[in-house]
């Protein structure tokens, strides 16, 4: 398994990536916020990447829509659906 150090950096490269990529977007908020969001959400927030209907999973909202790529990528790497190809 990953460090925390690793994920953190993870949610970093592929927020850059995706951002220059799409030519939109802020890299600054997700690569600012990764340590947070990491900790967040493999340490407080109760999601199961299985069944992303869960009724009762924690809901994370995130207010600056510039700043979607961190979102995307804790996805990403947490095991939902969503691709690599998508994120690009």
């Amino acid at each position: 398994m990953p460090s925390r150090f690793e994920l953190a950096n993870a949610i970093r490269a592929l927020s850059m990536d995706a951002v220059q990529k799409a030519n939109s977007g802020h890299p600054g908020a997700p690569m600012g916020m990764a340590d947070i969001a990491e900790v967040l959400w493999n340490d407080y927030l109760q999601h199961n990447p299985a069944d992303p209907h869960w009724p009762d999973r924690d809901r994370f909202v995130l207010s600056n829509g510039h700043g979607s790529m961190l979102l995307y990528s804790l996805l990403h790497l947490s095991g939902y659906e969503l691709g690599l190809e998508e994120l690009q």
